[in-house]
């Protein structure tokens, strides 16, 4: 009986020491549940990897680094692109990073007194308006677990990012060298200029509402809001990511964050079922013991 007790044992040890090496091949987990749009729970989810590190290989739709990763594909041109090495190659970026980190650590931004307040207050519930189904500005908008997709179109002089975990909505960058408009209706995605830097396509946008948060932690900002983003492809299976945020409204000065983006290849969009008013009570209760579908919400 010991005998075979010891066998057991000895074959459960190896099953765990085997499990653990894959987990973490995989970088901590599969894709996460679809249903919980920008809830907590998203953190098993793709691109939760918790961490900023440098790509060490090509991602594969299961998440794992199969090869060291080969230089950024480029146009006739030689710049860089933000897509396949052809129009047939199938890919979205996913966040290398921990996607319900602040982007940048809460000690080192510069709030004004009110905007802190509301930070702190949103720490304590979880119903940012992307999960009731709102389109989400800046960098929360690179923070789902499902990636976003670049479309560029040079003989329209536009560059379009489609994200997959949103309430199917796109953002248009407009690149033929316009200004932004003197007058404008705020809008999630504000108006968005931009252009080629070498391999970094640098983005400059204004005209935003206040129905986001500008990260998954609540971030807060004013129509004041005014940002430059350079996504820049260091590699075939990377993109730098940088925000500069200069909002006077919220901020006693302008600060900047950062972080990677990863290509899995062979992933498409999908469509993407968001249901308002789903307010995914598991996920978003925060410190209160449940939340009523009739209860009023603010951002």
């Amino acid at each position: 009986m010991k005998s075979f007790s010891g066998a057991v044992l000895s074959c459960f040890v190896a099953l765990l020491v085997a499990t653990s090496g894959l987990d973490a091949q995989q970088g901590g987990g599969g894709q996460g549940a679809q249903g919980g749009q920008g809830g907590r729970g998203g953190r098993g989810g793709r691109g939760g990897g918790g961490t900023q590190d440098v790509i060490g290989g090509v991602g594969t739709p299961n998440g794992r680094n199969t090869a060291p990763p080969k230089p950024a594909p480029r146009n006739a041109a030689g710049r860089a692109v933000l897509g396949g090495e052809s129009m047939a190659d199938k890919g979205v970026w996913l966040p290398v990073f921990g996607i319900l980190d602040p982007i940048a650590p809460a000690a080192t931004v510069p709030f004004q007194p009110w905007a802190k307040a509301v930070y702190d207050d949103r720490q304590k519930h979880e119903l940012e308006p992307h999960t009731r189904c709102k389109p989400s500005g800046t960098a929360r908008q690179f923070l789902t677990p499902y990636g976003v997709e670049f479309v560029e179109l040079p003989e329209a002089q536009r560059v379009y990012i489609f994200d997959i975990g949103g309430p199917h909505t796109f953002r248009t960058i407009y690149m033929d060298g316009r200004s932004h408009p003197a007058d404008f209706t705020p809008t999630y995605y504000g108006h968005s200029i931009g252009w080629w830097d070498g391999d970094t396509l640098v983005v400059d946008t204004v005209g935003y509402n206040e129905r986001f948060w500008l990260d998954r932690r609540g971030l807060p900002h004013t129509t004041s809001l005014h940002t430059i983003e350079r996504f820049t492809r260091t590699n075939q299976a990377q993109v730098r990511y940088q925000i500069t945020v200069d909002d006077p409204g919220a901020y006693t000065a302008p600060w900047d964050a950062q972080f990677n983006l990863r290509w899995e290849a062979g992933t498409e969009l999908f469509e993407y079922m968001c249901q308002q008013a789903n307010y995914a009570t598991e996920l978003m209760v925060g410190d209160r013991e449940a939340v009523g579908k009739t209860t009023t919400v603010v951002p």
